[in-house]
């Protein structure tokens, strides 16, 4: 072949590999597999979700069976969400076509009754996928329960992580990174991190925790930080603070004790920064702002706090670029610089909150518990854009993947847009 075919061949295999890459990328970008979507993050730049929708905007509305508080997760044309009976503890994993809603099986696993916080439910944890298994966790004071299903809805493989001591029962969710299935196990009685082989749950690492009395138990669920060219698992807790170990290993990195109270809230990631929120009912609430250690020996350090009057305790932060919104429990919003964590302002929007905001575009979009979806711009300026309300209660989390949105109340999932407008 003379040397120009060739440079040429070359050239067009090139850009048909690019081609393929960005289309892989994309097609992941599809995606919600996890808590809050890709990271933990809760970031959609779908272009397909009206602000203020209404009825013609409504793909579907379906009929949950029994009762949960976790977030739908997605694969493809596949919905996976939990829920629980509330009479005899039977949790329920099921799968939904994403297109019509339509039930495509669901998988019982027997459980028992138990105490839990009035607003905790026996199905809060929100699962993980990948694109073999979905992966599902539950726990009672007697059994810490961690299932793979595929997605046919057999199961492949179950492992039992001892019992979960707390008064308010459980609410982390597993992740997956690489390989793995990492969940944390952070409870008033013995705890520990741990990552499972994911095609057969075979234990790859146990990092023994911390246990302060009488109340250690958290559930922030971790997140992969690479700022520092090499990944690191972050997991939030009371007895910890904020950790960074080998996703490898589990091999501790680096830690500081910078929580005074139970996180509940997830962390992310701003401009290189870990954020992450602790607090207690009585709204003895902070936000702490964590510049992460790095391999050259740099030691982290705590950049700034944002105190009671403005940190969340359950719903979990959210940034738009350098601005960072905090909805409280009880209805107070605040936006915050990134950098500094001054206060650009803070306004009452109402209502009750549990579930944790998405940003979709320019706007942040939460659930109340009183099943009042709430918009807000996304910007310095304080705008409501748009209150929906629904038909029931709600202390979920919406999820967005291919243009759609997700919103699970306490009995029913609806999907939102997708339209071209």
């Amino acid at each position: 072949m003379p040397r120009h075919q060739f440079s040429r061949s070359l050239s067009c295999l090139g850009l048909f590999s690019l081609a393929f890459l960005l289309a892989q990328q994309n097609s992941q970008a599809q995606e919600w597999s996890r808590f809050r979507g890709a990271n933990g993050a809760g970031q959609s730049d779908a272009k397909t979700i009206p602000v203020d929708w209404n009825t013609s905007d409504i793909n579907w509305k379906v009929d949950l069976p029994g009762i949960g508080h976790s977030s739908p997760v997605l694969w493809g044309n596949k919905i996976f969400l939990t829920s629980a009976d509330a009479k005899n503890g039977t949790r329920l994993m099921f799968c939904l076509d994403a297109a019509t809603g339509k039930q495509l099986w669901q998988q019982p696993f027997e459980s028992s009754v138990h105490h839990v916080h009035t607003q905790n439910s026996f199905a809060s944890s929100t699962p993980c996928c990948d694109e073999n298994r979905v992966y599902m966790a539950w726990a009672t004071p007697d059994e810490y329960t961690l299932v793979a299903l595929d997605h046919a809805g057999t199961e492949k493989w179950r492992i039992g992580l001892g019992g979960f001591a707390s008064n308010h029962g459980y609410g982390t969710s597993p992740i997956v990174h690489d390989d793995m299935v990492i969940i944390t196990n952070d409870q008033d009685g013995d705890s520990f991190l741990i990552a499972v082989d994911a095609a057969t749950g075979k234990q790859r690492w146990k990092a023994e925790r911390k246990t302060i009395k009488p109340q250690n138990a958290s559930y922030a669920t971790p997140l992969v930080y690479t700022g520092s060219g090499t990944p690191e698992l972050i997991v939030n807790s009371w007895a910890h603070g904020i950790s960074s170990l080998d996703p490898k290993t589990g091999l501790l990195n680096w830690e500081v004790a910078c929580f005074e109270r139970r996180p509940v809230g997830s962390p992310i990631v701003v401009n290189g920064m870990i954020l992450g929120n602790c607090g207690e009912g009585s709204g003895n609430n902070s936000v702490v702002a964590l510049k992460p250690g790095d391999k050259n020996g740099a030691k982290p350090e705590v950049v700034y706090k944002v105190g009671k009057t403005s940190a969340p305790y359950v719903p979990s932060l959210i940034n738009h670029g350098n601005l960072v919104f905090l909805w409280g429990d009880k209805g107070i919003v605040s936006c915050i610089d990134g950098a500094t964590g001054n206060v650009h302002w803070r306004e009452r929007v109402g209502g009750n909150f549990s579930g944790s905001p998405v940003r979709i575009g320019d706007r942040i979009v939460a659930i109340s518990a009183e099943g009042e979806v709430v918009t807000l711009a996304a910007a310095k300026e304080f705008k409501v854009l748009s209150r929906i309300a629904l038909d029931d209660v709600s202390r979920s989390t919406p999820a967005i993947a291919d243009g759609r949105m997700y919103l699970r109340t306490q009995s029913k999932l609806y999907s939102v847009g997708g339209k071209k407008s």
